[in-house]
């Protein structure tokens, strides 16, 4: 049986660091304000919001039709295409490719979805020397963790500790924390295994089923790197990540740079249609549960996701919790949605990891309605008895009190009075979550209900 992922305890111990939780959350925001402001500058934002939800919607209502055509046209361009049905399929296929070629040292890029695979571990078990070449990535893999966001795996540590870390694990100078020193010296680290590599793994951003090839998207040029120096090119790619033609490629990479980090287009687009002459490429289609989503109209549109991290960087709850406090591969408002449907009861925590504020439905660049499918994960928790006992009986008393408009109000007028009269000391008890970072704000005499029938009397 899997264990029961428990976010509240996780977001505790990640809050336990006041400091970082602080700098984590305004970071976060920065790089959502930096998302507004180039958002802002398209006055088209919206229509291509749109136009992207409609072009997914469509794509995935005749998956099957597109994938075929894709898998035609790459086959016919040269490059070997695969299936895999689940994780351990897929990790398989990238072995029995390297074991082949005999192939042992290998570079990989940014990958979420050999994340959701454990292809690492898969390869080094089996004596692969796999090098992740994102510099976030590559300081997560040093530190032997995972990724805490999908666009900024390593957003949770400081310079310093990365500077430990370098030092430690690649001899650079003791308590050298310039950013500008670190970057060079990962990059002369990377660079050896560049040129050692036999071969280079990377994801797959979109792939275009009238064209059979794909385009990957990075601001460091590693993914180039990699696979115009090793002969042989592996990418790995949800099946979800298809688009029908190349006239719809530029609505989603003006959309993707733009949510992610504010630019206006990623540094790197690498556009991949067939092997060069003398290099072997391959290209592994995977499921892993996604068509089960598909077949679930009200979590559908999850699939239209194309990993931007801009919910994330939105999100009250992701800010001041930390990317691990969810122990999924995708962490954040879309990872709530999507976790379930792999493991409905290790992930029953994460839905309720929102506050249902709707921001992440109002950033996302393809309309994905994230807070109301967390609210439908919630209604289906509630009803297959998944939650904690804490939990459930909170719920089934909120419930009850609720459908007494007389006790409910009663409650709330005793509720705004004792917050009104009581001292803070009392207030701010252990018991009170809110109030360990922040005074409840001031009680208004009146609730919303009296207010609004005071107002009404008044207007007439």
């Amino acid at each position: 049986m899997s264990q029961v992922i428990d976010h509240p305890k996780n977001a505790a111990i990640f809050n336990k660091d006041a400091e970082r939780v602080s700098w984590h959350d305004k970071a976060l925001w920065h790089v959502r304000e930096k998302r507004d402001v180039s958002a802002a500058s398209i006055p088209e934002w919206e229509e291509l919001r749109s136009l992207a939800s409609q072009i997914k919607k469509h794509t995935l209502s005749k998956l099957d039709h597109y994938l075929l055509e894709f898998e035609a046209k790459a086959s016919a361009n040269g490059i070997k295409v695969h299936w895999a049905e689940d994780a351990e399929a897929h990790n398989q296929i990238v072995a029995s490719i390297l074991k082949e070629a005999k192939a042992t040292q290998v570079v990989k890029s940014k990958s979420m979805l050999t994340e959701e695979c454990g292809l690492n571990h898969h390869l080094e078990a089996q004596g692969v020397s796999i090098i992740d070449t994102d510099l976030g990535e590559r300081i997560v893999q040093l530190a032997g963790e995972h990724p805490s966001h999908i666009v900024l795996p390593a957003i949770h540590k400081k310079k310093e500790e990365v500077s430990a870390l370098f030092h430690e694990k690649l001899q650079t100078e003791k308590g050298n924390n310039d950013p500008d020193y670190l970057t060079k010296a990962a990059r002369k680290h990377l660079r050896e295994k560049f040129m050692k590599a036999e071969a280079a793994i990377t994801g797959v951003n979109f792939a275009v089923a009238e064209t059979g090839g794909f385009v990957v998207c990075t601001n460091e040029g590693n993914v180039d790197m990699g696979t115009n120096i090793a002969p042989i090119h592996i990418a790995c790619m949800g099946i979800e990540k298809l688009i029908p033609k190349m006239e719809h490629l530029g609505v989603f990479l003006r959309l993707l740079a733009r949510s992610a980090t504010g630019q206006a287009i990623t540094t790197y687009s690498s556009h991949f249609h067939r092997p060069r002459k003398g290099q072997q490429m391959h290209l592994i289609l995977v499921d892993n549960k996604r068509t089960e989503q598909l077949n679930r109209p009200k979590f559908r549109a999850s699939l239209n996701c194309i990993r931007c991290g801009a919910c994330m960087n939105t999100c009250p709850i992701y800010r001041r919790s930390g990317g691990h406090s969810y122990e999924h591969i995708i962490p954040g408002p879309i990872g709530s949605i999507l976790s379930p449907g792999k493991d409905l009861k290790k992930y029953s925590s994460l839905p309720f990891a929102s506050t249902l504020c709707g921001s992440c439905s109002n950033v996302c660049p393809v309309k994905i309605d994230i807070h109301t499918q967390l609210y439908e994960w919630r209604q289906i928790i509630g009803k297959e008895q998944s939650l904690n006992k804490t939990k459930r009986k909170i719920n089934q008393w909120t419930g009850t009190l609720m459908a007494k408009p007389k006790a409910f109000h009663g409650f709330g007028k005793i509720a705004r009075t004792s917050l009104r009269i009581l001292p803070d000391a009392l207030i701010n008890n252990p018991l009170n979550v809110w109030g360990k970072q922040r005074d409840l704000p001031e009680a208004p005499k009146e609730s919303f209900l009296e207010w609004y029938k005071n107002n009404e009397q008044h207007e007439s």
